[in-house]
């Protein structure tokens, strides 16, 4: 697959809710690496020039307190994406900055990690693409959305590995 000639310049800021989060954890040259991947991929039409991005690893509290506030679901999720520009999907606007935070609990990562047989990288890896994908607009409530991101995600993750 190709990448597109320009990268774009991801800022990223790692924050940690607690330090007792640390264990295993990539340094944010990981995430910033899968983030790059995502918005430099030929599969993003107009990928943003430069991007703003912080990523809060945080606990079982934190997201479900987060989820309840913003999904209205009470109960910690593993990902969750916030894109600061709210009046236009990422993905119809042509280069633009894009601003964003995704928040992932590790309790959930590990978890879900165990349980499908995958490293905690490879499955952070995965999420920090799909929340990428949802900070450019992308989304999965239907069918087909959800098989054009799972798509999208999986040409990414191909492209980390080679």
């Amino acid at each position: 697959m190709k990448k597109n000639k320009t990268t774009p310049k991801v800022n990223l800021t790692l924050q940690l809710a607690t330090r007792n989060l640390q264990q295993d954890l990539p340094e944010s040259a990981f995430f910033k690496n899968c983030i790059t991947a995502t918005l430099a991929n030929d599969v993003i039409a107009s990928p943003p020039k430069i991007s703003e991005i912080t990523i809060r690893i945080v606990g079982n509290i934190e997201s479900a307190a987060l989820n309840k506030k913003y999904r209205k679901k009470n109960k910690p999720t593993n990902i969750l994406s916030f894109n600061y520009d709210l009046d236009l999907p990422q993905k119809t606007k042509e280069n633009s900055p894009l601003y964003g935070d995704l928040v992932i609990c590790l309790p959930i990562v590990r978890k879900e990690a165990k349980q499908q047989g995958k490293s905690l990288a490879s499955h952070l890896a995965h999420l920090t693409i799909h929340g990428t994908l949802h900070l450019l607009g992308y989304d999965h409530q239907t069918n087909k959305e959800a098989e054009a991101m799972e798509t999208l995600e999986q040409k990414i993750l191909d492209c980390l590995s080679t």
